[in-house]
């Protein structure tokens, strides 16, 4: 029998990358982060005091946790009123014990949500990875699972980041503001990896239209938080070069937005504001941080416009700039690693 597309569609899910929550938790959760991935155990001991930074515990649930009651009351107040459940690649919850949940409660079929906006091997395909092996491991009765489709582009994204650039430009004094840079950030990854997908253009292509937004003339992109032995190429700059190079460009401010993020997780808060805040210091340089969407309204909009648009309940399919949408199904060959299987 052919259902209409909103009746297809019995819940959400959101699928994130997942972080530790107590000391005892950062060298499990690392371990299955760089699983198989030619990372030296002295870069995972490093990030591991990054965490430990912290009190051993990554914001990043307690922001999905935040994300998924906003999104709630944004689908109570507005529909489709979808039961959310959330599934980690690398900790608790992990996708196995979410699809379990979900079979439990008798979920027929559901739409995901990824918490990342950009096209990449582990921004969208290894998601979708981990959710074949979610399914494998909990048998037959796991529901089948579509991806909405990436929002690199949407109005909605575009507009809460600009927001936020604008809210950080504004905390530089007025008689300095038309001189400040505006530099965007996104976690760099390897050549081989950007060459077999769109992440370049797509970042390019919002940080163009967010910097338009902000009424930023003066903006570039950098890369953080790369993790790859040194002989591995990565993208770069790096953001730490750039600021340290800014100065002698006649910078004296600079915004920092981390348009690679959607949440001021442990990448945003160590990398960034300890990290690229001290270089800044050294360097001469006044840095801004601006947020990221976070909760912002637009965005959780958003997010309820893709859920209504891939249910037929939203007709127009709303993007900006030049480059296309991201399809709702992926075709076979997107976003490959670039490395052998």
């Amino acid at each position: 029998m052919n259902l209409p597309a909103e009746a297809r569609y019995d819940a959400l899910l959101l699928v994130s990358f997942g972080g530790p929550e107590r000391p005892e938790d950062v060298m499990p959760f690392l371990e299955n982060v760089l699983r198989g991935k030619p990372v030296p155990r002295e870069r995972m001991l490093e990030v591991a005091e990054h965490y430990y930074h912290l009190g051993g515990a990554s914001p990043i649930n307690e922001q999905n946790r935040r994300l998924i009651a906003a999104l709630e009351a944004e689908l109570a107040a507005h529909g489709p009123k979808l039961p959310i459940y959330w599934g980690n690649r690398n900790w608790r919850p992990f996708l196995a014990d979410a699809l379990r949940q979900m079979a439990a409660d008798g979920v027929r079929r559901a739409l995901a949500f990824f918490t990342s906006a950009f096209s990449s091997y582990s921004g969208c395909r290894q998601y979708r990875e981990n959710i074949a092996q979610a399914q494998a491991e909990v048998g037959p009765s796991a529901p089948p699972i579509d991806k909405l489709r990436g929002f690199f582009n949407h109005p909605g994204f575009i507009e809460a980041t600009a927001e936020r650039v604008q809210q950080a430009r504004e905390t530089i004094p007025a008689e300095r503001r038309g001189e400040s840079r505006l530099i965007f950030t996104a976690h760099s990854i390897p050549l081989a990896m950007a060459q077999n997908c769109r992440y370049e253009q797509q970042l390019h292509e919002a940080c163009g239209l967010v910097a338009e937004q902000a009424g930023a003339a003066d903006w570039g992109l950098a890369y953080q938080s790369r993790s790859g032995p040194p002989s591995q190429p990565w993208l770069e700059p790096d953001i730490c070069d750039v600021l340290r190079q800014l100065p002698a460009e006649g910078a004296r401010d600079v915004v920092v937005a981390p348009i690679g993020f959607i949440s001021d997780h442990m990448e945003v808060i160590y990398d960034l504001d300890t990290e690229a805040q001290q270089v800044s210091r050294e360097s001469g340089l006044k840095m801004v941080r601006a947020a990221t969407v976070g909760l912002h309204p637009k965005f959780i909009a958003m997010i309820r416009e893709l859920i209504g648009e891939r249910m037929g309940l939203v007709a127009e399919r709303r993007a900006l700039g030049v480059l296309e949408l991201c399809p709702d199904v992926c075709p076979d060959d997107c976003c490959r690693s670039g490395f052998p299987a």
